[in-house]
């Protein structure tokens, strides 16, 4: 297959081109940036020295006859602006951006603050979770990626809220996700000063990926679903760590949460189940997945308050974005949906 990028300078964009430099079934046949048009890739990208001379190009619209497929990783906001006339071509399309995640046009009214340019685009594009929308995804032109949090937390709570075992409408996820999350261009709260060993509550209530959450939630169960999202800044450069608080209504024991999880995600080759009884790694914890596609769920239950603790762990770079995507890639393509994603995590990191 013959692969594009377009937007290919910032942190997802260069997971995107580390993933597909040594994908077998895919040759990289362009990538874009306004800002490093004619830019050796591996100038910005330095982990790709020696293992690519390809070299940024503007952003196009065109896409040559011989390409087959684009990931378009752009900003919020930029993606709708190109991806229509993209579609047109025939070209399969990733795109990494929220402009075509959410299925109610209104909800980017509410929670983006504009008017969706495309909303007749929006029921044609699958909500890019392979674990929830495998056969979809396999016949799709169009796949939108989901939010790092959004991911994270949907696929520790989709066993459960589909089983009806808790209550739908008090919801809690309380998530901490490491700096790369804020993307490439530095702030007044990104830089090293600022950053650097905080745990900083940064949007305690009303984050965007609340609605994603709900969304897919809601589809699975045939219900409303109510999230409560809390988004903290800590000290890490890549990870998410999603606490869902989630209340019974119904009596559960430990093994039966095993079943449970075990059965739901029997074939996906990417979440593994954490809660062990030796040694101190007895939980999810984003610091062993850093660099691959996993996402790691655990689970406990609090007996004294009727609540169940559901933990999810993943890199918001891979999990959360390019490596969904290329998981997303293959599967449209009928390929193992494995394929170039094969890579254990980096330990000690």
């Amino acid at each position: 297959m013959k692969v594009g990028i377009i937007g290919a300078s910032g942190y997802v964009g260069g997971e995107l081109l580390r993933i597909l430099i040594g994908h077998p079934n895919a040759q990289l046949s362009f990538a874009t940036s306004r800002r490093y048009a004619g830019e050796y890739v591996y100038r910005i990208h330095p982990n790709l020295r020696g293992l690519t001379t390809l070299q940024f190009e503007d952003h196009k619209i065109s896409i040559q006859e011989d390409c087959d497929f684009v990931f378009v990783a752009l900003p919020h906001g930029e993606s709708v602006k190109i991806i229509p006339q993209l579609a047109q071509t025939g070209v399969k399309i990733v795109d990494l951006s929220a402009d075509f995640r959410l299925k109610n046009p209104e909800d980017y009214n509410r929670w983006y603050g504009y008017t969706h340019l495309h909303p007749d685009l929006l029921p044609k594009f699958v909500y890019g979770v392979p674990e929830l929308h495998h056969d979809q995804i396999k016949n799709s032109q169009l796949v939108a990626c989901p939010g790092c949090m959004a991911v994270t937390a949907i696929l520790a709570l989709a066993p459960v809220v589909q089983s009806g075992l808790i209550e739908n409408a008090h919801i809690v996820v309380d998530a901490k996700i490491g700096s790369s999350g804020a993307g490439e261009k530095p702030t007044i709260a990104t830089h090293h000063a600022e950053r650097a060993g905080v745990v900083r509550p940064y949007k305690p209530a009303g984050h965007r990926h609340t609605v994603e959450i709900e969304q897919e939630l809601s589809l699975l169960t045939g219900n409303s679903v109510r999230i409560s999202l809390s988004a903290h800044a800590v000290g890490m450069v890549r990870g998410i760590l999603c606490t869902c608080h989630t209340f019974l209504s119904k009596g559960i024991e430990i093994q039966d949460l095993w079943k449970m999880f075990r059965k739901f995600y029997s074939s996906s080759p990417f979440i593994r189940l954490i809660r062990d009884v030796k040694g101190i790694h007895k939980f999810p914890d984003p610091k062993f997945v850093i660099g691959s596609n996993f996402c790691d769920i655990g689970f406990e239950i609090d007996n004294h308050a009727e609540r169940l603790v559901l933990l999810s762990a993943s890199d918001n770079l891979m999990k959360g974005a390019a490596g969904s995507a290329v998981q997303c890639m293959n599967i449209m393509f009928g390929l193992d949906e494995t394929s170039g994603l094969r890579s254990p995590a980096i330990h000690p990191v």
